[in-house]
């Protein structure tokens, strides 16, 4: 497995600087990513950076990981069009934690001689005053050097602070310091970093004579061209506390059928041959291929139980042939799920203390009628159904026997409005 080959079939490769195929064969390497902690947790997008480090690494090469402890502090400006909102030391230094968690179990930090490490660029910056920051590292390019880039560039007309300008210099002596120390020559990442890790390399190159290499990525966009970044709408996180499984595993199949091959070779293990096969073999049917990634992906990054939770959920919602012994067999948190996914309503169990009629629930207790008239007349034309068993009697009376879990109950009225009733 040959790293710059893996990158091209994938389509990852988007720029690499002269050299740095050649000096790749001459044996393992040593390359970093940096993860700025501005955010509580990962998301997609950057999961595409731990895939480059996971590859970099199996290919024999020894990756560092870089946290931003110093860099979270300043902003980078790469990519936004105005000034990033400054987060407390306190609230970067935890995200700092619960990110450097997310990215271990993707890479081997135990063993070999190609094992990975963690490095918190804070370390070379908390005992450095700001006169030798502007003699050693502020000298090092010029102000010309780093308005050309096009991340100063670009928001020179919209105003850059000159905190987000020495973003440049930081991540370049970043750079620097992991060449020295680690015997770092590569540093990788997304194609809206090319500036900065430049830089980085002209601050080795100029300060210590040393040549070093950039390897970026295409950013992972979706079919509307937005990308999966920290600060846009409609993100997909890696903490299920902040995109729940199910709509992590829903975000794919969903997914435009034109990004499916895109998706793949981003974000599966699965070899160039393994691809391939299963394109011949679903190529007709995108909706199982887009399900094959959504379940790879979630059983990656949340594991088989909520893969498991969240298949069957779908199955409930989606799967018009679902049974009521298929509903009743889901755990509680799978119902918890399914509120999220529906419309739900909260109802107090006291009412059903003596049994109530299902027309009342559905005109009165809920909005899923306007009116006990339309409840009535939904029932009598055989669309409502309660726990996915038909209800036919529109006198039909609710009582707690009727309860999943004793608090769940799903209401359909016609083929695709489902409801879950919560009795608390």
């Amino acid at each position: 497995m040959n790293f710059v080959d893996e990158l091209r079939w994938r389509g990852m490769l988007h720029d690499m600087t002269p050299g740095a195929e050649e000096k790749l064969n001459e044996g393992m390497a040593i390359g970093y990513i940096g993860f700025d902690p501005t955010a509580p947790s990962l998301t997609i997008g950057n999961y595409i950076q731990i895939m480059l480090l996971n590859y970099w690494q199996r290919t024999g090469n020894k990756p560092i990981v870089l946290m931003g402890g110093a860099t979270s502090r300043i902003g980078d400006p790469s990519g936004k069009d105005k000034e990033r909102q400054l987060k407390s030391y306190e609230e970067l230094d935890a995200n700092l934690k619960v990110i450097e968690e997310q990215v271990k179990p993707w890479l081997n930090f135990e063993h070999g001689d190609n094992k990975a490490v963690i490095v918190n660029n804070l370390d070379f910056y908390k005992d450095m005053n700001v006169l030798d920051f502007l003699r050693d590292v502020g000298k090092t390019l010029t102000v010309n050097y780093m308005t050309s880039k096009d991340s100063v560039k670009n928001r020179l007309e919209s105003g850059l602070s000159f905190t987000e300008f020495s973003y440049q210099l930081l991540q370049a002596y970043d750079f620097q310091c992991l060449y020295k120390n680690y015997g770092c020559h590569f540093q990788m990442g997304g194609s809206d970093q090319w500036g900065n890790i430049t830089s980085g390399t002209e601050f080795i190159r100029r300060n210590i004579n040393g040549k070093a290499y950039a390897v970026t990525t295409p950013l992972l966009t979706k079919s509307d061209g937005s990308k999966f970044g920290k600060s846009t709408e409609g993100n997909i996180w890696m903490d299920g506390s902040m995109t729940s499984p199910y709509k992590f595993y829903q975000f794919w199949l969903n997914a435009d059928d034109a990004d499916t091959d895109k998706y793949f070779k981003y974000l599966s293990f699965k070899s160039k041959e393994e691809q391939k096969a299963l394109f011949e073999e679903l190529g007709e049917n995108p909706n199982a291929l887009k399900k094959e990634l959504a379940s790879e992906l979630t059983l990656r990054i949340h594991g088989d139980a909520h893969l498991q939770q969240v298949q069957a959920v779908t199955e409930i919602l989606f799967n018009k042939k679902a049974s009521k012994e298929q509903l009743l067999s889901l755990d509680e948190s799978s119902y918890k799920t399914i509120g999220e996914a529906i419309p739900s309503f909260t109802i107090g169990k006291t009412v059903l203390n003596n049994d109530l009629d299902l027309i009342h629930i559905l005109a009165e207790q809920t909005d899923i009628c306007s009116s006990k008239s339309e409840a009535r007349k939904a029932i009598k034309g055989n669309a409502v159904s309660l726990n996915k068993e038909k209800v036919q009697d529109e006198n039909f009376k609710v009582s707690k026997n009727d309860l999943v879990h004793d608090a769940y109950i799903m209401l359909e009225n016609g083929k695709k409005n489902k409801y879950l009733l919560h009795f608390a």
